[in-house]
């Protein structure tokens, strides 16, 4: 198999050939991430063709230990018993430097009443805290804006953040987690279904494992080894679909700041970019860039603020490469009133 063919097989496997609809999207990819939600909202929709429906989608701590949106169905599977925690103290519901833990129980309990009683947005629920006597002090905790009780809540699987930019909370139903092996293995195998073929060191990336554990989950999937390049490659047996001659890989893709695309893969190992763009990809500062795919390679990146829409290429673009990225950003965005490209 060639790297072109394995890029097209992920490409497939992704569902950035031919539309399927969101929940099928945020299932098969393991969730998307959702640092920034229009970023999240935005790998699904070039990905089921349409807007995103937040019916039945819940954001929340998962892979990584980072904030995804998944389907409620999945609670069992993403929220699984014996998962990777915070390790910091203001995200538990234990005492930490500044809450000791019947104070943080108390207002864990009132958060809960409140949201309940339709009072979800974290404004009204820090003041309902104020009201009943919680400190600045105990604010910086309770209410730390990486997470605190918050986290700890829905870590607990006792509420999640509503599919909305507005930060607002959503009281879960209930649901048995699945035992941490079970549940591993069932993301092994989307995984390996729909970002494959990948390697080892490609998994152990995604999931935050280590290559030993990879190693494991294989051996209890159906999976087929692809050498390409030297390297080992694997794939679900029966997973996704045979890419379709019919859908080849398309000419431009507008890619999301944090898509599954870029982060599914081991960074430095990419099929998709060459390293020396990496860093104008992955900055310092932890940030994924929104990307330009032409013909399965990333020849820049780009980023939208309003009405305007900035193209930085990393590489030489003709003018013909151009029109189309232009035509794909009038597709995605037709209220655009202006698309530039900066010098690289």
């Amino acid at each position: 198999m060639t790297e072109e063919e394995i890029r097209c097989r992920r490409l497939a496997g992704q569902h950035l050939l031919a539309p399927v609809p969101a929940r099928t999207v945020v299932r098969d990819l393991c969730g998307v991430q959702a640092q920034f939600l229009q970023s999240a909202m935005h790998a699904v929709r070039i990905r089921s063709g349409a807007a995103c429906d937040p019916e039945g989608l819940v954001k929340s701590w998962t892979i990584r230990g980072t904030l995804h949106v998944f389907a409620l169905e999945d609670l069992p599977v993403f929220l699984h018993r014996g998962r990777a925690q915070s390790p910091r103290d203001c995200d538990t519901l234990g005492a930490d430097a500044r809450v000791d833990a019947a104070r943080k129980r108390f207002f864990a309990d009132l958060i809960l009443q409140r949201i309940e009683a339709g009072e979800n947005t974290r404004e009204a629920l820090r003041e309902a805290c104020r009201s009943a006597g919680m400190t600045d002090a105990e604010a910086e905790s309770i209410f730390n804006a990486w997470g605190g009780t918050i986290r700890a809540l829905c870590d607990a699987g006792l509420i999640g953040y509503a599919v909305r930019e507005q930060k607002t909370f959503i009281r879960l139903p209930h649901f048995e987690p699945m035992e941490a092996n079970e549940a591993r293995l069932e993301m092994a195998r989307r995984y390996f279904a729909h970002f494959g073929p990948a390697t080892v060191r490609d998994a152990a990336y995604f999931f935050g494992a280590t290559q030993s554990q990879v190693k494991t989950w294989l051996d209890r999937l159906p999976v087929r080894a692809v050498p390409c390049g030297g390297r080992t490659y694997y794939a679900l047996e029966g997973g996704a679909s045979e890419p379709d001659a019919a859908h080849g890989i398309p000419p431009c893709l507008l890619l999301a700041g944090f898509d599954q695309l870029m982060l599914g893969y081991q960074k430095r190992e990419s099929l998709f970019f060459r390293p020396e763009h990496l860093r104008g990809i992955f900055n310092l500062a932890g940030i994924v860039a929104p990307t330009v795919l032409m013909n399965g390679r990333v020849v820049g990146k780009w980023k939208r603020s309003g009405r305007r829409l900035t193209v930085t290429p990393f590489e030489a673009v003709h003018a013909a490469d151009r029109r189309r990225i232009e035509e794909e950003a009038l597709r995605l965005f037709p209220a655009l009133a202006d698309i530039a490209f900066t010098e690289r």
